[in-house]
């Protein structure tokens, strides 16, 4: 089983030494939308299971908003391992996991991708481009439509500034953009 396979990866040896155990996705194993996200984080560690932190509380009230429910989707990470005091993967990192990231995803077969954040998106799109530009396109992942938003975590960090609304009003955007793609109604 790949998780297993996720479970005794010693590739990243920095990753392998620090990390509590993986953290390999959760959620519908036949789902229609996947999202996908940067690294587990401390919380995510301890847990083994993606965004449950205060990052998997805004990703909860978003599904929530597009009609959705958490156990209805599927939730996974670029890299299955939490990187030391939560910092941006490494290429390497990133390279290393892409295998098994591409295996859950065909093992999905989602009929869409959310891309949560650049290091998501620019893993799964093979490019260095950046979120803002990125975010509110359709693209294309082995055949299934992909779109890319902002981290929820940046969304956090933005709480308080001039650009808050704007950036979830582009997020929102996106979500629309992704349930679009299967048949989906926003909800009023």
């Amino acid at each position: 089983m790949l998780a297993n396979e996720v479970a005794n990866c010693n590739r990243c040896p920095e990753l392998f030494s620090t990390r509590t155990q993986t953290v390999f996705g959760v959620g519908n194993p036949t789902p229609e939308i996947v999202f996908v996200g940067e690294a587990p984080g401390g919380d995510e560690d301890r847990q083994g299971e993606p965004f449950v932190g205060k990052a998997g509380q805004l990703l909860n009230r978003i599904i929530e908003k597009a009609g959705l429910m958490r156990d209805e989707i599927y939730i996974c990470n670029v890299l299955k391992c939490r990187p030391p005091n939560n910092r941006k993967p490494h290429v390497d990192e990133c390279r290393n996991c892409r295998p098994f990231l591409d295996r859950q995803l065909a093992l999905l077969a989602p009929k869409v991708i959310l891309c949560l954040g650049g290091v998501a998106a620019n893993n799964l799109l093979a490019n260095t481009t950046g979120i803002t530009k990125l975010r509110g396109h359709l693209y294309d992942y082995n055949g299934v439509p992909l779109v890319c938003t902002y981290h929820p975590s940046y969304l956090l960090r933005a709480e308080g500034t001039p650009d808050e609304r704007k950036l979830k009003f582009e997020c929102w955007d996106d979500v629309k953009l992704m349930l679009k793609q299967i048949g989906r109604s926003v909800p009023g």
